[in-house]
């Protein structure tokens, strides 16, 4: 027996309440799994995520945490890597080995144009890694390609740890570029897809978390095999890589797949498998997984009337632009707002006239104060929101690089001013980990549409990886005593492009927080400028337009029916 809805015409109302846009909706009314029974389900579930506090979400979905911080741990051989490839940049021991040139006290040194190479080799190969994650994860899903990435992770480490020359570094940095950029976006993409709303701004930046962890675990390896005669000095550092694959691989292989994933391709079975595989209705609260499942599929039904493919393409098309453009900055302002000090802090602290012990010293602080912020930016964030996490971050970032180009102007010769260039990187190390740093991930994963979401990320992340590769060009110039030698007057480099991003912030960053997916989608679709999203009232399921009811529903409510096979 078909199933028959009414679709109504509503009365225009004046409750200052946005709603979906009538072409869409005549759009939606078109299918059956937008009608009758469906929506009222659908509402229903979604009033009832967003009322539920964090702790009953973390009772309810702690299958789902679980699996996404298990997935995430991935980010952590990144942040590892990176640090440790930009610290060997002032590492003696490795410079010993696979230095190619020798600075103006004879001692040996990795060029500019190698650092260059060497940093730009991860971004070419997280580049390539991240388009074919767009459409490999879309195509069988997030949990398969994790797989796929861990075992290519692992056979791609054992070319620098028996890396002969720096050329065979620079292979393997490129190799391992592949799977690094399937777990730059597959993680946190993921984490945003299983759990609830609540809860998306925790395990998104989780995945920040994640790389300061592996910064730190980096800075720590460094120190303690400093002390290290011989090869094994660095060569132990990347063995250390093979550790975490193994554990992730047990994770990834128990985890269910993205019930959001799941309804785009249809399989409703599976995403009824999978919803209940990620929560505990035992846990005796209020959880209705048809409701659930019914407002993914009205989210999926809603985003293709509003805009249709899935293709890279359509990224840039209607309102997917602005939504692209936003996760895109988010990320790139990550890549210029002076963040890349942190990445050669070594480096930096050597040339402003540390020794190496306090600059591997320091580099340990300043990942520790980092995994402080990430911390502290989700107790922020859940009180403040994102809009004025990164636009508060970036006005105080500003400040702290200026007055480091400051100190640089007297740093060689002043070891007071040496110190407390690097105090103020610590300084600036936790403001930048407590807003801008953890924040973006959770922008990116809850800007784009569900169903450009991986596409969008991929996108946005590449921004961000082109960003790294103008980084890796510049950078290594501004602090090498063979080239520009500027030290940390570099600060008033970054600080003037921080200004410049404020302004962006400002005009352009929206807030997103409590927003479920749907009322993102209609925010969006009414071009609600940024200053205004956090104030305006959205209902998804309602609107000045039509609304789709059951057939039974009784004669004496208020709405006038007008029929219309589904």
């Amino acid at each position: 027996m078909s199933r028959r809805a009414s679709v109504v015409p509503v009365d225009r109302h004046n409750d200052g309440v946005l709603r979906v846009r009538d072409d869409s909706v005549r759009k939606m009314s078109a299918t059956p799994d937008f009608a009758g029974k469906d929506f009222l389900d659908a509402k229903e579930a979604s009033s009832a995520e967003k009322s539920m506090s964090v702790r009953d979400s973390l009772r309810l979905y702690k299958k789902a945490v679980s699996y996404s911080l298990i997935m995430s741990l991935a980010v952590i051989m990144e942040g590892y890597d990176l640090s440790l490839m930009g610290s060997f940049m002032g590492y003696d021991a490795f410079k010993r080995r696979y230095g190619t040139e020798v600075d103006e006290l004879g001692e040996p040194i990795i060029s500019a144009p190698w650092q260059t190479g060497l940093q730009n080799g991860v971004q070419v190969g997280s580049i390539i890694g991240l388009y074919l994650n767009g459409w490999v994860s879309e195509k069988i899903g997030y949990r398969k390609t994790m797989l796929g990435s861990l075992v290519l992770m692992v056979a791609f480490i054992f070319l620098p740890f028996f890396a002969p020359n720096i050329e065979t570094i620079l292979a393997g940095a490129v190799l391992q570029g592949i799977p690094w950029g399937v777990f730059q976006t597959l993680t946190v993409t993921y984490a945003s897809e299983v759990t609830p709303t609540n809860l998306r701004a925790y395990l998104t930046t989780y995945v920040n978390l994640c790389w300061v962890m592996g910064q730190l675990i980096a800075a720590g390896v460094l120190r303690g095999c400093s002390t290290i005669e011989g090869q094994w000095s660095y060569r132990l550092p990347f063995a250390i890589q093979w550790v975490w694959p193994p554990l992730i691989f047990v994770g990834a292989w128990l985890a269910p797949e993205s019930p959001w994933w799941l309804v785009r391709k249809e399989r409703y079975d599976d995403a009824r498998k999978s919803l209940r595989a990620l929560t505990s209705p035992g846990t005796n609260l209020p959880f209705d997984l048809e409701g659930q499942l019914a407002m993914i599929k009205a989210t999926n039904e809603l985003e293709k009337a509003m805009s249709s493919g899935t293709s890279y393409l359509q990224c840039f098309k209607g309102i997917d632009l602005r939504r692209t453009e936003i996760s895109s900055m988010a990320w790139v302002i990550q890549a210029f707002c002076g963040a890349a000090l942190m990445g050669y802090s070594v480096q930096f602290y050597r040339e402003a006239g540390m020794s190496e012990e306090n600059a591997l010293n320091m580099n340990i602080g300043q990942y520790c104060m980092g995994f402080a912020g990430t911390v502290g930016s989700w107790f922020l964030m859940r009180r403040l929101g994102r809009r004025f996490l990164y636009l508060w971050g970036l006005l105080i970032m500003c400040g702290l690089l200026v007055v480091v180009g400051g100190l640089g102007f007297i740093s060689n010769d002043n070891e007071g001013a040496q110190w407390g260039i690097g105090s103020l990187l610590l300084i600036y190390t936790f403001v930048y980990d407590i807003t801008v740093g953890p924040v973006c991930y959770s922008l990116v994963a809850e800007i784009p549409s569900t169903r450009l979401k991986i596409k969008t990320v991929v996108l946005a992340r590449n921004f961000y990886n082109i960003g790294g590769i103008i980084n890796n060009i510049i950078m290594p110039r501004m602090l090498g005593p063979n080239e520009w030698n500027w030290g940390a007057r570099t600060g008033l480099f970054w600080a003037g492009a921080c200004a410049l991003l404020v302004t962006w912030t400002f005009f352009r960053l929206p807030e997103p927080k409590d927003r479920t997916y749907g009322e993102l989608d209609v925010l969006f679709e009414n071009r609600v400028s940024a200053r205004r999203f956090h104030k305006t009232r959205v209902d998804q399921f309602s609107g000045d337009h039509l609304e789709i009811v059951p057939d039974d529903i009784s004669s004496g409510d208020d709405r006038h029916f007008a029929e219309m096979k589904v």
